[in-house]
């Protein structure tokens, strides 16, 4: 299936802005973030169709989902 993955902030560094990715059906939100080396803690939004989402989310064919990392400040 086809997905396209959108990455945010810090995440694009030595990444991509955005991709088309082909993953196999039942792929889960959080096993593309494990794939991307990215540590689940530093994710702070899961969006699947701009909707806000789960790890345990399974994506579909033609899905958009966007990573946003945890934003901090004061």
């Amino acid at each position: 299936m086809q997905v396209q993955v959108k990455l945010f902030a810090f995440f694009r560094e030595g990444r991509f802005i955005k991709e088309d990715r082909e993953l196999a059906n039942g792929t889960t939100a959080g096993e593309v973030v494990d794939s991307l080396d990215i540590d689940r803690e530093e994710v702070g939004v899961l969006m699947l169709n701009s909707k806000h989402c789960q790890f345990e989310t399974i994506l579909q064919d033609g899905d958009v989902y966007a990573i946003f990392p945890v934003i901090g400040g004061g």
